[in-house]
């Protein structure tokens, strides 16, 4: 006789093999499982995933039975009536793989009673002649029911083990993107995504602010009116749950939990379930009492970094004022009293001096009050980085009037240097906001006329790299340390050098603040043959 594989087709899939293909939902009451699985092997697996139909499968073993009964009143002179026994055997643990406990004890009752009716001597009776054949009945269809309840526990056990996993992956997914938020914002998104994907309900969050109350994020679909508000502010006051389902505000249609730490509650997270009848499982109760303690932490984690993030910025607001104060006394202090002497000397003593002599101390208080315009424009530059003033307003321009502006705008100490400028003569019109990268080309020439010797003289070039307009500044001075490279647009960072000119530290912290806001990049490199050279770069196309 040959081998017959027989295939059978198995109601009912769940969640299986989390190791290859992690699942992040749990089903809830009315939402099966609609995943597929990832391979013929986890199908078939899932095919075999026992699901507890109570008496709906009933009919069918029955059915079974029945057909049994019938085929066996053709083959029972063939093969006898105590080996019948077997085919009812195996149609009981048929109903254990397929529809659990009851449908098994039916099974195993029924198939008792019709091989006892229908082929054990004297046929249609229930008494039997043989003794054996009693102790044969009783002997198969004990084993078939042993066998089929160990069956199911097995697969009940199985079922239980695969949910647990499917709930530990959805678990780890979830504290994987909080641990991944830094800002209130995101995890806020992250709740927004996971649980309502895990649960397969509509949800809203709420987290106390200023003004009360405020709806952080709700579902499209979740209504949530004054009545569901004041349930909500109820949570918050007292840390119990509450709304459908529960003793206060049973009239809801959202359940309430408050997401409660150390500090207290937080907020509020409200699950649509519509009625006590559609309330998650104990076991859902349970994931999701994990997911609301890991939601709190996180909010409370974004709160505290939120709080410190302020702190830091009112210390490098109070740094900014202090440097702003001592730059004010120390740097201001020398071109005002430059100006002023000058003024006095012309004033009380004009008429002793000749042309020449009145002329040089003119040009003397004229350098010195750019030099204090060139300050006082820092300043005001720095204050707006810092408020987040800056807006680029991009133009088209063309880098010869750039250049141009900035070296008309330092005056006379650019005229009496040499300063040698090559431009490409390809150059197309560049985006960007002239007034801001006029300062930017200001404070690069000025701290190369400050820091190189005045008979040494200054490089600009401006080139195409790359789809990119690329500018470099250079002199010949004693250039910048190597260690210093790093820092230089830093606020407030000055070399240490003795003999270095004074200043406020600023210039380049501003040219990068600028050039950042244009999409652009800046950097600092030591010259091989001596000296410093500072280069940025912009793009020539504008993303939109």
């Amino acid at each position: 006789m040959k081998p017959v594989l027989l295939g059978f087709k198995m109601p009912g899939e769940l969640p299986h093999n989390a190791t290859v293909n992690l699942l992040a939902r749990v089903d809830g009451p009315g939402h099966p499982e609609a995943r597929p699985a990832s391979s013929r092997i986890e199908r078939v697996i899932q095919r075999l995933a026992p699901v507890d139909t109570g008496w709906r499968g009933a009919p069918a073993s029955l059915a079974l039975v029945g057909l049994i009964t019938i085929v066996g009143q053709w083959i029972r002179p063939v093969i006898g009536a105590s080996n019948l026994g077997i085919l009812y055997m195996l149609a009981v643990i048929f109903s254990a793989l397929y529809w659990g406990r009851r449908v098994v004890i039916l099974s195993a009752v029924s198939s008792a009673v019709l091989l006892d009716f229908f082929f054990v001597p004297p046929y249609r009776s229930f008494v039997a002649d043989d003794l054996w054949y009693t102790i044969t009945l009783i002997g198969l269809l004990t084993v078939g029911l042993l066998v089929s309840i160990l069956t199911v526990t097995a697969k009940e056990e199985a079922r239980a083990a695969r949910q647990r996993e499917a709930q530990t992956a959805a678990l780890y997914s979830f504290t994987t993107s909080l641990a991944e938020a830094s800002r209130l914002d995101q995890v806020l998104d992250a709740i927004a995504h996971h649980v309502p994907e895990t649960f397969h309900r509509a949800i809203v969050v709420l987290l106390p602010g200023t003004c009360g109350l405020t709806v952080r994020f709700r579902s499209p679909e979740l209504v949530f009116d004054e009545y569901e508000n004041v349930a909500a502010a109820w949570v918050v006051e007292t840390g119990q749950e509450a709304g459908c389902g529960t003793r206060q505000f049973p009239g809801a249609r959202i359940r309430y939990r408050p997401l409660k730490t150390y500090q207290g509650v937080v907020g509020v997270v409200g699950i649509l379930a519509n009625h006590p009848k559609e309330l998650l499982s104990i076991d859902q109760q349970q994931l999701l009492g994990t997911f609301m303690n890991q939601a709190a932490l996180a909010v409370t984690r974004a709160d505290l970094a939120e709080k410190a993030w302020r702190a830091e910025m009112l210390q490098e607001t109070d740094k900014l004022q202090k440097a702003l104060l001592n730059s004010i006394s120390h740097n201001l202090r020398t071109p005002i009293t430059s100006v002023v002497g000058v003024l006095h000397s012309l004033l009380e003593d004009g008429v002793l001096f000749d042309a020449p002599t009145r002329q040089h101390l003119l040009e003397t208080a004229q350098d010195e009050a750019l030099k204090l315009n060139r300050l006082v424009q820092n300043l005001l530059d720095m204050s707006r980085l810092e408020g987040g003033a800056i807006h680029v307003k991009r133009e088209p321009c063309d880098v010869h009037d750039v250049i141009g502006a900035a070296l008309e705008q330092i005056g006379e100490p650019a005229r009496k240097r040499p300063i040698s400028i090559t431009i490409a003569p390809d150059l197309p019109l560049v985006p960007m906001d002239q007034v801001l990268i006029v300062q930017v080309l200001v404070n690069l020439t000025d701290n190369a006329l400050k820091y190189s010797a005045l008979d040494t003289p200054i490089e600009i070039e401006a080139r195409q790299s790359h789809a990119r307009l690329q500018v470099r500044v250079a002199d010949r001075g004693q250039g910048i340390p190597e260690e210093h490279l790093a820092r230089v647009f830093e606020k407030f960072f000055r070399s240490s050098s003795p003999d270095a000119p004074r200043g406020a530290g600023l210039g380049l912290s501003i040219c990068k603040g600028f050039v950042d806001a244009h999409d652009g990049q800046i950097w600092a490199e030591r010259r091989m043959t001596g000296g410093t050279e500072v280069a940025f770069s912009l793009p020539l196309e504008v993303e939109r």
